[in-house]
This record gives C-alpha cells, structure tokens and sequence, in this order.
C-alpha cells in the first residue's frame, strides 16, 4: 500500500470552480462554535473539525490495526465473518445488489460485538491489541459526537442542550464503526472508481476520519459533486437522516460519495451514532410553526432502519416518511 502526503484544505467543483470547507476549531470560543457548526449544518449538512480532542495516539493505534487488517490475504479476512450485518465485506455494499471498489470491516459498537469480532480477526490482528484500539477510539469519538450534538442544541437555541445527545449516551444506542480500505484502481482494467456510491447516512450524525488520501465527495445539488481534500488531523462531520428529521429539514442530510485513488490506498473510520432502536423519531415542537408544519411523520428508528436496509444506497429513504 502506498500512503498519500496531506494536500491542502480546500474543496472544488468538478468544474475547477472553488468552496472554502467549513472549519470549525474546538480550541475556540464556544459560543462561537455553537454557531458556526449551526450554520455549517444549515448550509451544508457537513464541517471539518481540528483540535478536535480525540488524542493522536487512538488514532495511530486504529490506523495501525487497519492497515495490519486490510494487508492481508482475502482468506485470512474472510475469517472475520460476512458483514451480514457485521464482519468483513468485499465489493458488495449492503443488500441489495449495490457494489464498489472498496473492502471494509463492520462492527456494532458494543463491548460483546467487539470481543466477538477480535476473536475472528485473531489470524490477522492480536486480539487484544485490536480490541483495546477500537474500544478506546469508540470512547473518544462518542464523547466528540456527544459534544458536538450538545453545541448543536445550544446553537439552535434549544432549552435542552441534552435533546440530541441523549439518544447517543443512550444504554442501548445503536452505534456502528466502519473500517474501509478503497484500493488503488487502475484505469486500463476497470473504469469504475467509485468505491461506495451516492447515498446519505441514515442515523443521527457520522464522524469520519481518513488517512492522507482524497476519496470523499459531497453533493449539495443534484449532478454536482464537491470533491474533499483530506486531512489526517481533522475530523470531518455530516448530518444524517434523523437529524434532518428532527430539525424539521433545518439541518440537511448531506449526500456524499468516495472514489478511489488511481495510485493510493485510502483508508477511513466512520463513527456512525444511531439512536436505541425503539426510539421514537419526529420533529421536534421548536422547530414546528403555523408557517412550517411538521414535514415528517412519526417513526422508530427500527422502523426507519428496517426501510434503509431494503432500498438501494442512492434512494430516498426519507420520501415514504414525508407529510408534504
């Protein structure tokens, strides 16, 4: 595998036209951070966060237990178990016929399922090395994710700064980690370099972060997509389906997608935050006016996760929850 140097924090158009990402640095004021990620959310559903606080120790300790992960054999993977749902997966995305050029590692974020998973990847990674790493990363990055949905609140003027957060610090919250590895590809065999194609997260809030190479691609109109330089440093931050719902369509629901690296392997670890699954789902009354009627009905997100896993990556899961 090759590893790529970092380029410089900008995002383009695919027709070389310019957009400044939101950057968001924790290190500041935080009634100004309150703000800005509020704004970011509004206009972009998307933000790169530095001085983040999650130590650069966890995150050497992931990558390194990834890269030991992804450079084996396909036998020695395969050990892990199908990612049905969780476990190692090849070039199929999902159920339902979806696929990229990618290879990723799927785990429920609880103590069991990462006890269970180490013990498969134990023909690859010592098991106790690759348990410790993700337990201590999953820690850090929940903490971030519950600080950042804190902010939100404050930012949105809610009375309860807890009303997203809640969901996450939950006993039984439904958190995901994804390790992904998109290969180089190589033009001359395989025209396709799309590694996990157009879609929007389902859950509440995703934390992305990735090695020095570019792959990630947000699109915030239809047939437009922003290309994301990379930054080994930072953390980057999307909304998800159930945010978008709970705002009342205030916060969007970025869609994005990864290409692969014609000569680099790109590597990345998403923290997905889900609430528990019985959770009931709507949008909240401060976000409910005579002028703006709730655009959304009600729904569990078991409900909602159930309709997720039944469609392809690029559809809309959020229309058959519509009221307008």
């Amino acid at each position: 595998m090759v590893w790529a140097t970092p380029s410089p924090d900008i995002m383009k158009f695919e027709k070389n036209q310019e957009i400044n990402i939101p950057v968001i640095d924790f290190s500041g004021e935080r009634s100004e951070i309150c703000k800005q990620i509020t704004k970011a959310c509004e206009e972009y559903g998307f933000f790169k966060v530095i001085n983040h606080g999650v130590s650069e120790d966890c995150i050497k300790k992931m990558e390194d237990e990834s890269i030991k992960f992804f450079s084996k054999s396909a036998v020695e993977k395969q050990a892990a178990g199908p990612a049905k749902p969780w476990g190692y997966g090849s070039k199929n995305i999902g159920f339902n016929g979806d696929t990229g050029e990618i290879e990723y590692l799927l785990l429920n974020v609880n103590p069991a399922s990462i006890s269970q998973v180490s013990q498969f990847v134990s023909t690859v990674n010592d098991p106790v090395q690759f348990s410790s790493a993700v337990n201590d990363y999953v820690e850090e990055a929940k903490k971030l994710a519950c600080s950042i949905l804190e902010m939100m609140a404050e930012g949105l003027g809610m009375a309860d700064s807890s009303v997203f957060s809640s969901l996450v610090r939950a006993v039984d919250s439904d958190l995901i980690l994804r390790f992904n590895h998109y290969p180089p590809y190589d033009h001359q065999l395989n025209c396709n370099s799309i590694g996990f194609g157009e879609h929007s997260d389902p859950q509440i809030l995703t934390i992305l972060r990735s090695n020095a190479v570019s792959g990630l691609q947000i699109s915030l109109e239809d047939g437009v997509w922003i290309p994301v330089t990379s930054d080994p440093s930072a953390c980057f931050v999307n909304v998800g389906d159930l945010l978008q719902v709970m705002t009342n369509g205030r916060f969007r629901s970025v869609r994005h997608r990864a290409v692969n690296d014609p000569t680099k392997s790109r590597l990345s670890f998403g923290y997905f935050s889900g609430p528990p699954l019985h959770a009931k789902i709507n949008a909240l009354p401060e976000f409910i006016t005579p002028d703006k009627p709730s655009l959304y009905k009600p729904f569990t997100w078991a409900e909602f996760k159930k309709t997720a896993y039944s469609l392809r990556l690029k559809e809309n899961r959020l229309k058959f929850y519509e009221l307008m």
